[in-house]
């Protein structure tokens, strides 16, 4: 797949499961688990031991059946290392205008975290494909969205941090293009229990969310 189709597919599917562990077997096992749950985005953060051998490994293992981006990418040596590996997407906590650049360069799909209007139209600005409003949870959660949506309509918003089950479609309803979940979806203890099948059950409960979400969105569009 080549960007444009990348990007258009985090946009369709509307869920990033954030897959932080403490070891390149357990990433794995939760990528397989969120996986059998038919959610093909797959985000590793550079906190996961070995993370950019784990991308290599999970991009020759998945191939076209699900993409797999990287996050708490830092810096452009960090992002070059990773898309080298195979990453289709690039996702950072916070702005690095050169990270952004250099991804335009390799015409990878670009995620970089601000949190203020101005942070985020300076990213968008700069080239962003889509922006990570980080931690959104602690600036208000869906209000927050809501209120950058309205004077910023042109910019895909990405809220991250916070996001659960229960506020997944409130998101989506105020006008996200994806959320971004962490922990809520990527549990380790349900690994480390032997019971990934609760992963997989969790991924599945997303996805219905944000489709029910857009679904109600469209027909109040369609009713006014």
């Amino acid at each position: 797949m080549n960007k444009s189709d990348i990007l258009q597919r985090i946009r369709d599917i509307g869920v990033i499961p954030v897959v932080r562990a403490s070891s390149a077997d357990e990433a794995t096992q939760v990528v397989e688990a969120i996986k059998a749950g038919g959610l093909p985005i797959l985000e590793i953060t550079m906190t996961v031991p070995g993370a950019v051998k784990v991308i290599e490994q999970l991009v020759e293992r998945f191939g076209e059946e699900a993409i797999v981006g990287v996050g708490t990418v830092l810096d452009t040596e960090t992002a070059r290392a990773c898309i080298g590996a195979g990453a289709q997407f690039i996702v950072s906590p916070a702005l690095n205008l050169d990270t952004i650049a250099s991804c335009r360069d390799l015409d990878i799909v670009v995620m970089p975290g601000a949190l203020t209007p101005t942070e985020i139209v300076s990213a968008w600005s700069a080239g962003a494909d889509l922006v990570k409003v980080f931690p959104a949870g602690a600036m208000g959660g869906a209000s927050y969205i809501k209120s950058l949506k309205a004077p910023l309509p042109q910019i895909e918003l990405v809220p991250t941090g916070g996001v659960t089950l229960a506020n997944a479609a409130a998101f989506i309803e105020s006008g996200a293009t994806a959320i971004g979940v962490g922990t809520d979806l990527v549990d380790i203890r349900a690994i480390r229990s032997g019971q990934p099948e609760k992963i997989t059950q969790t991924a599945r409960a997303y996805m219905e969310e944000v489709r029910k979400a857009r679904s109600d969105e469209a027909g109040k569009s369609a009713a006014s």
